[in-house]
């Protein structure tokens, strides 16, 4: 009796942290447009294409390592793969240099497995990201940890390749 206790406290918890994370994600998508506003801004204060390439943010530089968002997982694990170590070393080295950027992490599951199950797992993923973060010398208050379980796929297949693209953990930037 204990035992279902246990899980069914956790689950409850676990989807009262799920439906939180709801909010914050819609307020960082509002506020995107601004951000992007003032980039285009500053290349014209210098009067130089140079000066505006050096001051232009790295998250929104596609040949920059931090353009990469997601890290992968293997079926039913929370260990970070090492071919993603560097996309979490390099939002790592961003955040610590950056200390007013705070991210949250959102952890995602394939559709196998229970809704509770899933959202359990979620959020191990999310939280073994934030610890890789904070390992690195990024700040606890700098890193918030959710889960979507199943409910964001990014492939809504049902191939291996499919279940793969949503074992993911992604990495989203208040203000975006």
């Amino acid at each position: 009796m204990n035992w279902k206790q246990l899980v069914l406290g956790t689950a409850t918890v676990t989807l009262l942290a799920a439906c939180a994370s709801t909010k914050p994600a819609a307020v960082t998508s509002n506020t995107a447009p601004a951000a992007t506003a003032n980039q285009g801004v500053a290349p014209a204060d210098t009067g130089s294409s140079n000066q505006g390439q050096l001051n232009a943010d790295p998250l929104h530089d596609p040949n920059s390592p931090l353009s990469k968002r997601s890290v992968y997982f293997d079926f039913d694990s929370s260990t970070v793969k090492s071919s993603d170590k560097p996309t979490v070393e390099a939002h790592a080295g961003y955040l610590k240099d950056h200390a007013d950027r705070k991210v949250i992490i959102q952890g995602n599951t394939d559709s196998r497995g229970s809704r509770e199950y899933n959202l359990g797992l979620g959020q191990r993923r999310a939280e073994s990201v934030k610890r890789s973060l904070e390992v690195l010398g990024v700040k606890d208050s700098q890193v918030e940890a959710v889960s979507l379980g199943k409910e964001k796929p990014k492939a809504t297949g049902n191939t291996e390749a499919d279940f793969a693209e949503n074992r993911r953990a992604d990495i989203l930037y208040n203000g975006e």
